[in-house]
């Protein structure tokens, strides 16, 4: 999953979110230099990747899109399930997604001294550009995949995926339902663990 989805999956727990958010930063044991719950947030991220790898729903979808894209197929799928949140974002919260986006961004700006040095690089890019709520219009996704070619010098051709969003954006829509249904499940009982251990 992508940043939404590692936030929102955070619940109410701001170490929890801190650690998900950090975590693709933090390599290997690094993470047992943090307090308990940000270290529970650093693993719990790894454990929703783990679980997002391996999940039947989201290799359905991920083999739509693998003989244009190979191995950038996960990427994509990350991105466009990031995309579905978003846009149905009221029936997964009260808060609106633009309020929330503005105390998610307020409190990383708050805590950005403590990240490693590619997070405290990235995030004034993620405020400027308001990523979080980018993901929710067609034409931001637009965008988003456009950027994320650039960034692969125009290898990955990720761009072009926008069309294949809005071809098969309902099959999109009902796989990454059913798998954040799962997903949720999962975490909630995985962060208790966590918590616990």
């Amino acid at each position: 999953m992508n940043f939404l989805a590692h936030l929102y999956l955070s619940k109410n727990n701001k170490n929890i979110l801190i650690g998900n958010f950090i975590s693709d930063a933090i390599k290997g044991k690094d993470y047992k230099n943090y307090p308990h719950e940000i270290k529970a947030g650093i693993l719990l991220h790894r454990e929703i990747d783990t679980f997002t790898d391996s999940n039947p729903i989201v290799r359905k979808s991920m083999h739509r899109l693998h003989k244009r894209y190979g191995h950038y197929d996960g990427v994509i799928i990350d991105l466009l399930y990031d995309h579905f949140l978003a846009k149905n974002w009221a029936q997964y919260s009260e808060i609106p997604l633009s309020l929330y986006a503005k105390n998610v961004y307020s409190f990383l700006q708050a805590n950005v001294e403590s990240f490693p040095e590619e997070l405290q690089k990235l995030l004034p890019h993620m405020i400027q550009h308001n990523w979080l709520m980018t993901y929710a219009t067609i034409n931001g996704m637009e965008r988003v995949l456009s950027g994320m070619n650039q960034k692969t010098k125009g290898i990955s051709k990720m761009d072009l995926a926008i069309d294949d969003l809005k071809i098969h954006y309902n099959e999109f829509e009902a796989d990454f339902t059913a798998y954040f249904k799962e997903l949720e499940q999962f975490t909630d009982k995985k962060t208790n663990y966590l918590l616990l251990k």
